[in-house]
């Protein structure tokens, strides 16, 4: 079966045929470093995650690069609050960021670009707008002029006659940018980080950031552009205007939108108390493997409720998922069935589900009717030694999409140690983000720690649990 994904450009089901034959190239919209990734950011990776491996599994090269964004209005007004230069504040949630992606089991991407370090490569793409006409100077900034793009609003719908005409917002926060244009270079504020241009002193604009640096690492033309629907618009509205302004090619050919995350019914928000980062779950005894199952379980454009009730039923699927692979893996009858077709069945359907826009229900449905039926074989004494080796191939297969078939491995004494070496100096440093992250890790590892006045003591708990 073809792959297909529901192309927000072209709002339709569409083949899927990369640029260059075998080979993906991925942009993703990364964090902003200005404190800690909260669940709703990590629903958008997680779905990330999935397309990345399933590519890869169907026999892609995948190149993916996530931004890093370092410099915005948050990260300037957090760092001038603490007192400290913007990379010393930045970079204990870089780090931390990092260490979340690993305890979800988020596969790496192949480059993580800071804005910081691409404003040379910024400035490139402004010149050549305005070069083209498309940028007009205003108190020291640089603005792009929406009208010149006539086919701005393609991505989003937007109606161009519906944004106030002239009005210049010189804000970086997605939710209040409503102006009809936007800023490419900001002009410089007393006491903030700037650099120089040929404008004068300032800094970039959100928008150009991703341009600037998906280009470089990718093209001027790429194959997938992913985030999250309230990424649609302005920022990747913005980022075709600014691209295909600069360029006069197509920027992205596939655009894939993940739906919001809610909790318990209602919009994440710091107001109502509900806004969880990954850690504030590990604190409460969940373990990081069924945060992933949860996380990955519903089809990436369907709003996912996350409810404890929901966490508690993640973890026992992936409990069952676990003890069925132990089993299969132990067991060491040799009966008369070769399990060729229940294998191959759901072989087929798990395959078919992930090429229709990555239908992982239906692929986890597959799976599941899979360990009913095996299970069934082996209560009988019915399944053969070659039909046991042939669904563990398939279950390790599968296993290469999904990553949830495997428990959070025990850390040894000696690296429990170590990394509470880590904590212990980063909190002399004060560098509470990083050590709250080591703290993070080790309780996702069943560590819990527990600071005495003599010291700091550990004891084994429960995946994922804390003091």
């Amino acid at each position: 079966m073809t792959i297909r994904f529901y192309n927000t450009l072209s709002r339709r089901l569409a083949p899927f045929e990369p640029l260059t034959p075998g080979r993906v190239r991925i942009y993703t919209c990364g964090p902003t470093v200005y404190n800690y990734a909260h669940i709703g950011n990590f629903r958008t990776y997680a779905f990330e995650d999935l397309l990345r491996r399933f590519l890869k599994w169907k026999g892609f090269e995948v190149v993916q690069v996530m931004n890093v964004t370092d410099v915005d209005d948050k990260t300037i007004r957090g760092a001038r609050e603490a007192g400290v230069t913007l990379d010393e504040y930045t970079r204990p949630y870089i780090d931390a960021f990092y260490d979340d992606l690993d305890t979800l089991r988020l596969q790496r991407s192949e480059h993580y670009p800071r804005a910081t370090e691409h404003v040379p490569e910024m400035l490139e793409l402004i010149e050549r707008l305005e070069a083209n006409g498309h940028t007009y100077l205003s108190e020291g900034a640089v603005y792009y002029r929406i009208s010149t793009f006539p086919s701005y609003g393609k991505l989003s719908g937007v109606d161009l006659d519906s944004l106030q005409p002239g009005a210049r917002v010189d804000v970086d926060e997605y939710a209040k940018e409503e102006a009809r244009d936007f800023a490419l270079w900001k002009a410089a504020r007393e006491g903030e980080p700037h650099w120089e241009s040929r404008w004068g002193p300032g800094r970039p604009g959100w928008h150009i950031e991703c341009s600037a640096m998906s280009m470089k690492y990718l093209g001027e033309s790429f194959d997938i552009h992913t985030g999250g629907v309230d990424n649609i618009f302005p920022h990747h509205e913005n980022e075709i205007a600014q691209s295909e302004g600069a360029t006069g090619k197509p920027f992205v050919k596939y655009w894939l939108h993940s739906a919001h995350l809610i909790v318990e019914g209602q919009k994440m928000s710091k107001s109502l108390g509900n806004q969880y980062t990954l850690r504030d779950l590990l604190a409460k005894g969940y373990d990081p493997l069924a945060i992933r199952y949860l996380l990955l379980a519903t089809h990436y454009r369907r709003q996912l409720n996350l409810t404890l009730e929901g966490l508690e039923a993640a973890a026992a699927a992936v409990t069952r998922l676990a003890d069925f692979y132990r089993r299969v893996g132990e067991y060491d009858g040799d009966g008369p069935d070769d399990f060729e077709e229940p294998t191959g069945t759901a072989g087929g359907k798990f395959e078919a589900a992930l090429d229709d826009d990555l239908g992982v229900a239906e692929a986890l449905a597959a799976l599941f009717d899979l360990v009913t039926a095996a299970n069934r074989a082996m209560d009988a004494g019915e399944l053969s030694a070659a039909g046991r080796k042939s669904l563990h191939a398939t279950l390790d297969s599968f296993d290469e999409v999904l990553d949830v078939f495997h428990p959070t491995p025990v850390v040894l004494d000696e690296e429990i140690e170590r990394l509470i070496a880590e904590r212990e100096e980063a909190r002399r440093a004060q560098d509470y983000a990083r050590a709250d992250a080591l703290r993070a890790r080790l309780a996702a590892a069943g560590v819990v720690l527990e600071d005495t006045p003599s010291g700091v003591r550990w004891k084994r708990g429960a995946a994922g649990a804390s003091d």
